[in-house]
């Protein structure tokens, strides 16, 4: 735990405190992995390990937990109703699913982030497999560390504070991404002269939700072009995701397949577990999936869909980078760019986290930094010839 140097704020202090986790899961073997992670980070720290939802609900009040990994299925209260009632007691508590690979549970996963939740993180079939059980404590970890860092750094924003103190755990952070006000000096390049021929979107931690959003607005788009999306996602969540894409968007969507043809009309997910990219046959685009490794921790990773893009459409792409974890689809981005096309980021008040649309904007290859709810109708003018 870092010390505060004398006379700064209590919400200055706070800042640097490591973040309280409280694990709900009914496993005591999942509690255990989870406990021993955690308390082998020095930015965090074990507030709770409990066997319900019960449980969780009666002691949030005395472990004051800034984070909370929440189990699915438990006696006495499942995870999707003891989600409100955690939430009513404190509303700043960043909740984190925890899941089976099930379709079933991916679905209720998804109605938590309706509810409030975070984000969700799926548990691996077998923690005795070393190569699943890495993924999930790289990706829990990550989770748990930058949500609950975004809610401590608004606490702080919103309390008066001294200078900070020197935190002993800033070899834990990414680098620090601008800060909202300086974002519009992050704007550098205009749009590309050519008039975009196919949409390509990159999301990840509170992708889903803002995925929802933003098809939503651009109808006029899809109707007339592709639209193809790679969103950090395991497999059967990315089989929902599509189809709730399709109900938001009322166009169809489906997860890409090997080998189809890319239309306009349509929106092509990447399916989890395999990278989507784009190859001509014939002269014309079609879907190339493949189980390479992953790329930025990531499969599917957007960096592939990005740069795979630019063989077929050349200067006549438009990408976009929406909130998520880590750098995926920078560099992608910045392949894009030199060959004539566009990037647009999510601005960080709008983002759940400010990590990939963050690596996009500092690395000056954004023609726009957009609120979520402004990016849909600048795609929309944009694709009816508006290159401002």
């Amino acid at each position: 735990m870092s010390v505060a140097l004398a006379g700064s704020s209590t919400a200055t202090s706070k800042q640097y405190e490591p973040l309280r986790v409280m694990i709900v899961d009914d496993s005591v073997v999942i509690r255990g992995l989870i406990s021993r992670w955690i308390e082998a980070e020095p930015d965090m720290v074990v507030a709770a390990s409990l066997r319900t939802g019960l449980d969780a609900v009666n002691q949030i009040d005395r472990v004051k937990p800034d984070v909370a990994v929440l189990d699915i299925e438990m006696p006495e209260l499942d995870g999707i109703s003891a989600l409100p009632k955690l939430l009513a007691k404190k509303r700043d508590l960043i909740i984190i699913m925890a899941s089976t690979l099930t379709r079933r549970n991916a679905e209720i996963s998804f109605k938590a982030l309706s509810l409030g939740a975070s984000d969700y993180i799926p548990k691996p079939e077998s923690t005795r497999e070393p190569h699943a059980a890495d993924i999930f404590k790289h990706d829990l970890l990550q989770k748990i560390r930058h949500l609950g860092g975004k809610v401590r750094r608004k606490a702080t924003a919103l309390a008066p504070s001294l200078a900070p103190a020197a935190p002993v755990l800033e070899r834990h952070r990414e680098p620090a991404a601008a800060s909202v006000a300086s974002q519009a000096a992050l704007v550098k390049r205009s749009f590309g002269p050519t008039a975009p021929r196919v949409l390509l979107i990159g999301s990840s931690t509170g992708g889903p939700q803002a995925l929802m959003s933003l098809v939503a607005d651009i109808g006029p788009v899809i109707d007339r072009y592709p639209v193809l999306i790679t969103q950090h996602m395991p497999p059967t969540f990315t089989t929902i995701l599509a189809e709730h894409l399709m109900r938001t968007a009322r166009r169809p969507a489906h997860e890409g397949i090997d080998g189809e043809a890319v239309k306009p009309g349509r929106i092509y997910l990447a399916p989890g577990g395999r990278h989507m990219r784009v190859v001509k046959q014939g002269g014309n685009p079609v879907i190339a999936l493949d189980d390479g490794p992953p790329v930025n921790f990531c499969k599917p990773a957007v960096d592939p869909l990005f740069a795979s893009a630019i063989d077929v459409w050349q200067s006549g792409i438009l990408a976009v980078v929406l909130t998520g974890m880590g750098s995926d689809g920078m560099r992608g981005g910045k392949e894009i760019v030199a060959a004539g096309g566009s990037v647009i980021a999510q601005d960080e008040a709008s983002s759940v986290v400010w990590g990939m649309p963050g690596a996009a904007a500092n690395a000056g290859i954004c023609a726009a930094v957009l609120p979520l709810n402004q990016i849909g109708p600048k795609l929309v003018r944009l694709f009816s010839g508006d290159r401002s």
